[in-house]
């Protein structure tokens, strides 16, 4: 704790400071701030892969890891009141003897390591919906957890700035908010890569170009499978006979085939027909002459 005028900071109750900084949210609600606290169910702040990882990187760091701690308590007792995340930075406002303002700036992924990460990564991620819920091959998993390559910031891409006396650069409100992170992460992975300044679904985008490459590839037609296009994009599609009887141009195509055969089978009734009057004439005719012959 601080030192504060010509004592320690007087201790004020858990129950009082949230009870206090409830009061100053609910009066940024009504100005129109999108409030957005972090709450924790349970002991385990980070549930998820993405949350867990951004946790144990940070962890990973000496200087981080002696100093994290302090904040485990403060973000399991729901002293974040507000974590907004944007490109490049993190706002916080924490709940101590007064409510604190942070403000944890992160430089953004430079582009030569973000093209890198892709290019290690093409091929091997099965679709959006599988990146965010953190289900990726081993190989991927290595990739974007990397200590120094991969999507997470080192220490010396992190600047931390919080307005409360505590002497220290990484206070128990910083180590807080830096928890409060992970925690979000579980529910909205993608903040990492808004974070990070790297838009996630060029990683699919990386993924479906080297698909439709390799299955063109494999012949002349350029046109994928509905299986093809099922491993592409990472979706079901119905390749079912009716799906494809069911199709419009199919439909057209049925069409043209029906009026087809019925104009064959008009034609072929029409020739039937003037072939069995044709023998016919000749008879009549031979009749006739042999009347007048008589």
């Amino acid at each position: 704790m601080a030192w504060y005028g010509y004592g320690w900071r007087p201790y004020v109750p858990v129950s009082t400071r949230r009870a206090q900084a409830r009061k100053k949210m609910d009066s940024l609600r009504k100005k129109g701030v999108d409030i957005q606290p972090v709450t924790i169910e349970g002991r385990k702040i980070a549930k998820t892969f993405w949350g867990e990882a951004w946790c144990d990187h940070l962890e990973s760091f000496s200087d981080y890891a002696n100093r994290l701690p302090r904040g485990r308590t403060y973000v399991r007792n729901g002293s974040v009141c507000h974590l907004e995340i944007n490109q490049g930075e993190v706002l916080a406002k924490v709940a101590g003897s007064e409510l604190y303002n942070l403000r944890i700036e992160i430089k953004t992924l430079p582009a030569k390591k973000w093209s890198a990460i892709k290019e290690r990564c093409a091929g091997q991620v099965g679709s959006l919906l599988e990146l965010l819920q953190g289900k990726l091959s081993d190989h991927v998993m290595q990739v974007v957890t990397d200590r120094n390559e991969g999507l997470f910031p080192s220490p010396a891409e992190i600047s931390l700035k919080c307005d409360c006396p505590d002497w220290a650069v990484m206070c128990k409100h910083v180590a807080a908010v830096l928890y409060g992170v992970g925690a979000r992460l579980d529910q909205q992975p993608e903040l990492l890569f808004k974070l990070r300044g790297v838009d996630h679904e060029e990683l699919i985008a990386a993924d479906a170009e080297a698909a439709v490459s390799a299955a063109t590839s494999r012949g002349t037609s350029k046109r994928l499978s509905g299986g093809e296009l099922s491993d592409v994009f990472g979706i079901d599609l119905d390749t079912s006979d009716a799906a494809v009887a069911g199709s419009a141009p199919d439909k057209k195509r049925s069409r043209k085939v029906a009026t087809a055969t019925r104009r064959t089978k008009a034609a072929k009734e029409t020739t039937a027909k003037n072939r069995v009057k044709k023998p016919a004439k000749p008879a009549a005719k031979k009749t006739a002459v042999k009347k007048v012959a008589k």
